[in-house]
């Protein structure tokens, strides 16, 4: 398959570059996958067509204040933004600037932090940071939210809290896992009420979801690696929804990733580590029935995973459905859930 088969038009107008008073405020593509059909509702109307029984399973990753300025010892201006933690007071991080700073260098960040740079790794920098402070807490002092590339203006401080899931709790991605910025506590508590159970995984985002795909086919393309954790307790959970015939559902194409991942040896497992998995289509699913997604950018991987879950052509017929009514699209923009009348059953 060709990359420009998954490309659809998209009017720069739709892009959403602030989000919606509220959390719930946005409006649901609800697509059955079996018939293509589209339905336009608000996103409080999702428990509508959940049941008691079903699992939503939500990524508590936490986005780091990840963007850092500064200046090189040259004095030229330098944006770094870090792509993962690696331990200790280091980083990768892609590095933005004139010329690229030679290696060992050190760079001057706002606050006169100052930064070694001590390798390469790639398309990235190894940096050290000073002292031993947690380097989270450092970068809430210091760094930025690192808004998409797409979003075309400075990050404000109520970014720091609307870019955050209300269930972030594990620092170390530098992207949100947008598909969960619709729900807030009551929707979730009123979702518990209604018997839908809800189990929490971690997959830290990196800033390669934002890549370009730089291949003409589909197979040779290789997906950037992120840190995930499935515990036990998700297994488990996946398991009793199973036994009562309930649906899971993934919140986020991070917890796709994370629980196929987990079960590219057959059963679900508990996993830890990274994963470089590449969901398109043929891709055969093992764990999820559902799923609650964003809209995502034309040609890239993340449409190819949605492809793989629901065929090609009826989500290319339901974000042309979308720009026709004017939904929002991106990080800020509005959802679609994507669930069987069924749901699909499996093994």
């Amino acid at each position: 398959m060709q990359v420009s088969d998954f490309n659809y038009e998209l009017p720069e107008a739709l892009i959403a570059s602030e989000p919606l008073p509220n959390r719930t405020d946005s409006r649901l593509l609800v697509l059955d996958p079996d018939t293509g059909g589209v339905t336009d509702r608000q996103f409080p109307a999702i428990r509508e067509y959940l049941r008691p029984g079903d699992l939503l399973v939500v990524n508590d990753t936490r986005v780091l204040p990840a963007r850092l300025y500064g200046r090189k010892d040259t004095g030229g201006a330098i944006e770094l933004l870090l792509e993962r933690l690696t331990g200790g007071n280091e980083a990768l991080a892609q590095i933005r600037a004139s010329k690229t700073p030679p290696i060992p260098s050190r760079i001057t960040l706002e606050g006169n932090l100052v930064v070694e740079v001590t390798g390469r790794e790639g398309e990235f920098f190894r940096l050290r940071f000073p002292g031993d402070e947690p380097l989270p807490t450092l970068l809430e002092r210091h760094g930025h939210m690192p808004l998409p590339p797409y979003i075309k203006r400075e990050d404000t401080p109520a970014d720091r809290e609307r870019y955050q899931t209300v269930f972030a709790d594990r620092p170390g991605a530098v992207a949100a896992p947008t598909a969960g910025l619709h729900f807030d506590a009551s929707l979730l508590a009123a979702l518990r009420d209604d018997g839908v159970e809800t189990a929490t995984l971690t997959l830290h985002v990196g800033a390669g979801t934002f890549q370009p795909i730089r291949t003409e086919t589909l197979e040779d393309h290789r997906m950037h690696a992120e840190w995930l954790s499935v515990p036990a307790s998700v297994c488990a959970a996946v398991a009793r929804t199973r036994a009562r015939g309930g649906r899971v559902i993934a919140v986020g194409t991070t917890v796709v990733r994370a629980l196929e991942s987990a079960a590219q040896t057959g059963a679900l497992q508990p996993f830890e580590g990274e994963t470089e998995i590449f969901i398109y289509p043929g891709f055969e699913f093992r764990v999820i029935d559902g799923l609650v997604t964003n809209f995502h950018l034309p040609g890239s991987t993340l449409v190819m995973l949605v492809s793989a879950l629901a065929g090609r052509d009826a989500i290319l017929n339901a974000y042309g459905h979308a720009v026709r009514e004017r939904y929002r699209f991106f990080s800020y923009g509005d959802a679609m859930l994507i669930l069987s009348a069924a749901g699909g059953e499996r093994p």
